[in-house]
């Protein structure tokens, strides 16, 4: 049998963690152990039912099953438009500041295609998502690590790049509240981040994935700072927000160039998303959000819940402002990947190890809110019972 070998654009992607943390979870289980799975970041709650029954509607009408146009209804577009002015009081023209996209993770690895050129820089947070690396390496752009440091409450530090690589930039990714660690975004920081990119001529595109899960008060968008659009764009998902994640729907919003840019690209790949679904998403967008905060109490109630149970154990670390994500130092003598291992081997609790998500993720572990308070709160005291905080404790 031939063997054709990978591109070297799938050989600079990313090793999959994620899938091999996956498998080890998957061998515990199989040995018959009940094990309390808090590394997934997927919303375990229903998608509202109004935007189901309006999925179902949609797909009734015979005329929605056909080829939905290239660059998404215009009806969808308005939507967002109509959203972002009554729940940030940001004005959008929907005909030249909104792509639809196949879900958040889509924009993320296009974009640096869009616009970056081969050798130019992509600044990626370090902790971050893994697929803004993705993105980068498929356009054969040069990954520029951004620190994000507990002291500084793991914001962006703008003066912690090297400087040749800050000419070498093209793209900057940020994204709050943050995954993996729960931070939110203060006004300053997004205004810092405007006049850097002004500065240096640098694209912004910041992923508001966990729009709406904000426990310190409402969520704020990158576009509600002056001079965001002129820097950039913002990725909003309905994934988290309406626990539609199997639906695949988001969008680009912003900056009219960028649009144009993620538009043409998108339009060699996909014929938009399925018509029914971007039905669905209007009516989401378009409806009363009384469901949106009711979830976000929902992951503060458990949020506050483990936070609780980890104060009994004396495991302390930085209690987050958004997201459904916990990011915890590990204790002393492990590394990342070794105390989740021990977690799991000895406690039977899956978490993620820090170093997944960046070098400056190392002594750190991803907890996810996405399991009732009762799992929850059994997982902290099978930790407990390794007593590996016991000096916390005592002090």
């Amino acid at each position: 049998m031939k063997h054709f070998a990978p591109s070297i654009a799938i050989d600079r992607l990313p090793d999959p963690v994620f899938a091999e943390l996956a498998q080890r979870i998957g061998s515990v289980k199989a040995a018959g152990h009940d094990v309390i799975t808090l590394g997934q970041g997927t919303p375990d709650q229903t998608t509202p039912v109004h935007i189901l029954d309006a999925l179902r509607q949609a797909i009734d009408d015979a005329s929605n099953l056909q080829y939905p146009p290239f660059r998404g209804h215009d009806f969808l577009k308005q939507a967002v438009a109509n959203f972002y002015e009554s729940e940030f009081g940001v004005s959008i023209d929907p005909a030249t500041e909104v792509a639809i996209l196949l879900g958040s993770k889509a924009g993320i690895v296009a974009l640096p295609q869009t616009i970056v050129n081969p050798g130019e820089g992509v600044i990626v947070p370090d902790p971050g998502y893994p697929d803004y690396l993705s993105g980068a390496a498929l356009a054969g752009a040069y990954p520029i690590t951004l620190p994000l440091l507990a002291e500084n409450s793991f914001l962006p530090d703008y003066n912690l790049l090297d400087s040749l690589d800050v000419e070498r930039a093209r793209m900057l990714f940020l994204n709050y509240p943050s995954n993996p660690t729960g931070a939110t975004a203060t006004a300053e920081a997004f205004e810092q981040t405007v006049a850097f990119a002004d500065a240096h001529d640098i694209c912004v595109v910041h992923d508001l994935a966990y729009g709406g899960i904000s426990f310190d008060g409402p969520t704020r968008s990158f576009l509600q700072t002056e001079g965001a659009k002129n820097v950039g764009i913002e990725l909003f998902s309905l994934s988290k927000r309406f626990n539609m994640s199997g639906f695949r729907i988001a969008f680009a919003i912003g900056n009219p160039s960028v649009i144009a840019s993620i538009e043409t690209y998108q339009e060699h790949l996909y014929v938009s998303a399925f018509t029914p679904i971007q039905h669905a998403a209007t009516v989401a967008l378009s409806s009363d959000q009384t469901c949106v905060r009711e979830l976000s109490a929902l992951y503060e109630t458990r949020r506050d819940a483990l936070f609780g149970a980890l104060n009994e154990i004396g495991w302390v670390g930085p209690v987050p402002g958004g997201s459904f994500f916990v990011w915890l130092p590990v204790p002393s003598g492990f590394t990342s990947q070794s105390f989740t291992d021990h977690l799991l081997d000895e406690a039977h609790v899956a978490v993620t190890p820090g170093h997944f998500f960046g070098t400056y993720g190392e002594g750190y572990v991803r907890i996810s809110l996405i399991a009732d308070v009762d799992r929850l709160v059994e997982a902290v005291k099978r930790i407990g019972t390794l007593q590996l905080f016991q000096t916390a404790v005592a002090e």
